[in-house]
């Protein structure tokens, strides 16, 4: 069985084996995840939420222990977590475009205020 992963805002689905990580699955999708530490489970840039009904690997000790706690949250390390079957992965933006979305959106809000 193949596993299928769809990738949240974009919407990309790409088909892996069942057992890639979803970062190697992003990456495959060319969709950029953010990391440090080229998927070592040290630098904790990965982080992603993933959708309820997802079907993923069982969590491993060091990620269980990375994420101290989160994983009930359904977040997930996306260069520890490992697809089983279909998976919906939210990919937060990256801090800047973040930071740009916030400004913007405040700028629209104080138009509109004066409109």
């Amino acid at each position: 069985m193949n596993g299928e992963v769809t990738f949240w805002p974009s919407g990309r689905t790409v088909k892996v084996k069942p057992g890639t990580t979803l970062l190697d699955a992003a990456r495959r999708a060319n969709l950029p995840i953010s990391t440090r530490c080229g998927g070592n489970a040290a630098c904790f840039m990965c982080k992603v939420s993933v959708r309820p009904g997802s079907e993923l690997q069982p969590i491993s000790d060091i990620e269980h222990r990375k994420l101290s706690g989160l994983e009930g949250d359904l977040t997930r390390l996306a260069c520890q977590a490992r697809v089983a079957g279909k998976v919906h992965v939210d990919i937060p933006l990256d801090p800047l475009r973040a930071a740009i979305a916030r400004q913007l959106a405040r700028q629209a809000e104080e138009r509109d205020e004066l409109w």
